[in-house]
Formats: C-alpha cells, structure tokens, sequence
C-alpha cells in the first residue's frame, strides 16, 4: 500500500491522493525529500477547482507512465488522445489558471500541454484581429495608429 498525501487548495478543499501520483509536481516532490510532509500540504496559489484538474492530469499520466518504462505505443497514443480530450473539456479561463497552477506546482508536462494548447489556438488565427477576438483583448490603438502600425512594419504582415 502506497502512502497517501493531503493537499490542501487556498480555498479550503482537501484532496487526499497517493504520493506517486503528487511527486509528478516537482515542489511536492521536493517537499517529500525534505521531510516537510506531516499533515497537510498547503497549496497556496491554487484554488480547489483547478487542484482537481491537476491532479486528474497526474493520476493518468502516473498510470500510463509509472514505473515501467515499456509502456507500448498504443498506450502513448491512447495517452495523447486523452489529452487532447483532457484539455477540450476545458473553457479558455479554466486552460489559463491550470497554466498558472501548473507552473506553481511544477508540473512540466501539464505546463507544455496546456501551453500547447493556447498556442495551437492562437496559432489558427489569421490576424490581431481574431487574436484579440478569441481571448477578449480590447484594441487600444485608434485606426489611425494601426494604420500607422501596419505601415511601418509592413514586413511583418507579409
């Protein structure tokens, strides 16, 4: 039997989960080497909702990768399709704090992916415009000054 960490959101939720599952987060991991584990481990930065969804990430990929490094290609297939599903399930709000959260927690594979993900969308784009469209960014320059813009830095466009 695996030991069992509690980790504990800023907002009040505790999630108990096996300590091969939370060692995916590096700043876990490093706490578990440190012996700074006794009770609950206070996860600052990170609200309940998101915490779940980490640790959702950490449970399947602790399960497909764990310790047996001969998982088949149909398994990381299998893997990289639930990703994607994984990362669908979410609206653009929930995809930026899981960033953050990731990034936190040191959880480089979720960070990559979750990154991947906002840069396969902007990345779909055909300009500024639907950039500033997709994510809600208001345009501050007048026409007159994109014009300008645009203009002055032609070879940008192209």
């Amino acid at each position: 039997m695996s030991k069992t960490l509690v980790l504990k959101s800023f907002d009040g939720e505790s999630f108990e989960v096996e300590e091969a599952v939370a060692r995916q987060s590096q700043l876990i991991a490093n706490l578990i080497e440190d012996d700074c584990t006794d009770g609950e481990i206070p996860i600052t930065n990170v609200s309940g909702k998101i915490l779940e969804k980490v640790l959702e990430y950490c449970k399947k990929h602790v399960v497909v990768e764990g310790g047996d490094s001969s998982s088949s290609e149909e398994e990381k297939e299998e893997l990289k399709k639930w990703d994607a599903e994984y990362m669908k399930s979410m609206d653009q709000s929930t995809i930026f704090d899981l960033i953050l959260a990731a990034n936190y927690l040191n959880v480089a594979r979720l960070l990559d992916l979750a990154c991947q993900t906002i840069a396969d969308v902007i990345a779909s784009c055909k300009d500024g415009a639907e950039i500033r469209e997709k994510f809600g960014i208001e345009n501050d320059f007048s026409p007159e000054e994109e014009a300008e813009i645009i203009k002055d830095n032609q070879w940008s466009f192209q």
